[in-house]
């Protein structure tokens, strides 16, 4: 993508950061974001900074391509405020892209959720059926209907993006999420400063974890492509828990033991396992994640060299 004038929203958080820091290298990138999970400190200069909300009026809306990560991202934030959650997932995106579209945009990538598909230990590809067994997963399910409406209503091109696990460490632009980074992030740096992790139940839950630049190429991609539809983003492969510690233990020089503690999350709710199929991406655009595991873990523990 060059020469585009970009607007991500979520653009301070973890990764809407990164992907604007990435895009401002070759176009006119407007990051914009509320503060709830995002810092303007993880952007780069050359990333224009808005501080609003996507259910405002007067959001900067003339652009060429609408990224629209915004979102409160995890299931505790829907149990505990239900209706501020379809506010800003749902509200907010149909906001967002409603704004846009008045001022001539055409383009719209926006992130979804891999949660929906629940556990599943084979890779999930995206026609399977689903359910919606959280807050969380109906509004970004909301949003996929939303965004099937604007495409078929004004012929917008809405590419809706499935995240798996994505990762980057406290090194990039996760640490401001706190307790809701991934637990690679949350677990090396325990680790690191000489704390146990903390494990849900027995650590046999297994995650796919993809490195947020693939994320970020992957939704360039969908972008540069003009791709409409459901696309997963993932590796299609997965590990447990256990093994995260295990490898981080190893990368860091470590020997310490996690702490197992009886899981808080309720059972119906807890997705055990994850794994991505992503043939559909690659068929449509050529993408496949390049941060193999082990390259993953070694960028996650290198800011601790030396510590």
């Amino acid at each position: 993508m060059q020469s585009q004038r970009v607007l991500v929203t979520g653009g301070a958080g973890f990764i809407g950061s990164n992907l604007a820091n990435h895009l401002a290298e070759t176009n006119d990138v407007i990051a914009l974001d509320d503060g709830y999970l995002g810092t303007p400190d993880n952007l780069d200069d050359e990333v224009e900074f808005v501080e609003a909300s996507v259910v405002d009026d007067d959001l900067p809306s003339d652009v060429d391509v609408l990224f629209h990560l915004a979102a409160l991202s995890s299931q505790k934030m829907h149990e505990e405020e239900p209706q501020r959650g379809a506010r800003v997932n749902v509200e907010g995106f149909v906001n967002a892209v409603e704004q846009v579209r008045r001022e001539g945009c055409d383009t719209v990538v926006y992130a979804s959720t891999s949660s929906i598909y629940g556990d599943r230990t084979e890779p999930s590809p995206e026609d399977m059926p689903i359910e919606a067994g959280s807050g969380y997963e109906a509004s970004k399910l909301a949003r996929e209907r939303y965004a099937e409406y604007f495409a078929n209503r004004y012929e917008m091109t809405a590419a809706g993006m499935r995240f798996f696990s994505v990762y980057q460490g406290y090194g990039g632009s996760e640490e401001h999420k706190g307790e809701f980074a991934n637990i690679i992030a949350q677990f090396a740096d325990d680790l690191a400063n000489g704390r146990p992790p903390v494990i849900y139940g027995d650590g046999s839950h297994t995650r796919d974890f993809t490195h947020v630049s693939d994320i970020v190429r992957g939704l360039e991609l969908a972008a540069d492509h003009r791709l409409t539809g459901i696309y997963n983003l993932g590796t299609g492969e997965s590990y447990a828990a256990n093994t995260v510690v295990e490898m981080l233990n190893d990368e860091l020089g470590t020997d310490i033991e996690p702490e197992h503690v009886e899981n808080p999350i309720d059972e119906d709710m807890f997705v055990h396992d994850t794994m991505a199929d992503a043939t559909k991406m690659h068929e449509a655009t050529g993408w496949e994640p390049e941060i193999e595991f082990e390259e993953g873990i070694r960028r996650v523990c290198a800011q601790y060299e030396g510590q």
